[in-house]
């Protein structure tokens, strides 16, 4: 791409505006819109389910940039507006105001809705889903009369809310479809783990599938599959999220991991073409496949990446995942990536939540998560990104370094 030609971003989230700024940083000297559906200055969604969802933060504190830095640094920011259409041959994005962006290169950072249930009563009054920061008031604001909250979903959303409308005084039960929480992605035995730190801060866990929700015009119970009728006046439902796609296929590009699917680069098929955050499922060459990741680690350096090659700099994104979550009084960081594994072992204390997990397949560690113990970070790093086979008992053994540990 040439440096004066326009560069158009399509979705003013973190990845979105991220890119913005670098692409400025990176030389690209031509026209940059950003194209944002939200009222709001581009801001990082972390916040919306723990301090802003609290009212301990205003949203300012999430903003990616201050409003004049835009105008600073020349980049037009359209907000409340969406993109329709796309046509990859002329170069355009059609916009839902009927106008059109001609583009040099153009980033798809649309990031991902939030799944809604769509179940007997699922039109109620009452039922929250979590992604914007006007979601955000409108729970924190309905929460305020609330006696009975149902969350359902026990994955990272589900219990993040969970977590913080308790620590807002609320009385919160967490409907999970699985044993324990957060069991796909960590397992039963660290899941147990979340689990007893919620149970041990006053949120009752009920298992079971929801099978509609009861009430006249508000909700009023939300009933499981097995019959089970659980009071509620308001129900947040985070059960995961769905990409953003539309866009992407109405512009004729493939879709893989229900994702934009990108190179290594992260530029799709059509070379002009970019997507980066929660809606690219991109080419990773350590893994040798696609992945996707909704995270917000991700979001920032995907979009720094894709802001370095739209600018030419022909840069392959091969980042270990990495992301975190603050619950209660257990932090975390998770790096690797971990789709299936064989065998989950543990350096530390799950009593205490002050612990090393190892996510192992093929006597590999193939993802490391360190809860409350902060000085492990780059060590886990390499151990992940090593691919070394490794002794699980030396791995338990507090006494054995971990670069010891192959």
């Amino acid at each position: 791409m040439n440096q004066h030609d326009p560069v158009v971003i399509v979705g003013g989230g973190l990845a979105g505006a991220t890119a913005a700024f670098a692409l400025r940083e990176r030389g690209v000297e031509g026209r940059i819109v950003l194209v944002s559906e939200e009222p709001q200055l581009p801001y990082e969604r972390p916040p919306l389910s723990k301090a802003y969802l609290r009212g301990e933060e205003p949203i300012e504190k999430a903003f990616v940039k201050p409003a004049d830095e835009y105008e600073r640094q020349g980049i037009e920011l359209l907000r409340e507006r969406r993109a329709v259409q796309l046509d990859p041959v002329a170069r355009r994005v059609n916009l839902d105001d009927g106008s059109d962006l001609s583009y040099g290169a153009l980033l798809i950072a649309t990031g991902s809705a939030p799944r809604a249930l769509t179940l007997a009563g699922s039109d109620l009054d009452g039922i929250h889903l979590l992604r914007t920061a006007a979601d955000a008031d409108s729970l924190r604001a309905a929460a305020g009369n609330a006696k009975a909250i149902m969350v359902i979903g026990a994955g990272w959303i589900g219990t993040e809310v969970a977590a913080s409308l308790t620590q807002m005084g609320h009385a919160v039960t967490l409907i999970s479809d699985t044993d324990q929480p957060l069991e796909r992605v960590l397992g039963p035995e660290i899941g147990a783990v979340y689990a007893e730190l919620h149970r041990a801060h006053g949120v009752t866990i009920t298992n079971g599938t929801v099978a509609a929700f009861e009430g006249e015009r508000t909700v009023s119970a939300v009933r499981l599959d097995d019959g089970t009728r659980l009071p509620a006046d308001l129900v947040v439902v985070g059960i995961g999220a769905i990409p953003r796609t539309k866009l992407a296929l109405r512009g004729g590009l493939e879709i893989k991991q229900d994702g934009v699917a990108v190179d290594e680069y992260l530029r799709t098929a059509v070379p002009s073409i970019y997507a980066a955050g929660d809606i690219a499922a991109a080419w990773h060459p350590r893994f040798g496949r696609h992945i996707r990741v909704e995270h917000w680690d991700n979001a920032i350096q995907q979009g720094l990446a894709a802001a370095a090659n739209i600018a030419g700099a022909n840069e392959p994104y091969t980042r270990t995942p990495y992301f975190y979550s603050d619950q209660f009084d257990l932090g975390m960081e998770y790096r690797g990536y971990a789709p299936q594994w064989g065998q989950v072992v543990v350096r530390g204390d799950l009593a205490k939540r002050e612990f090393l997990a190892f996510w192992l397949a093929d006597g590999r560690v193939v993802a490391a998560m360190n809860a409350n113990l902060w000085d492990y970070g780059d060590e886990l790093t390499e151990l992940v990104e090593s691919e070394r086979r490794v002794d699980p008992n030396r791995l338990t053994d507090p006494d054995v370094p971990l670069a010891e540990a192959a």
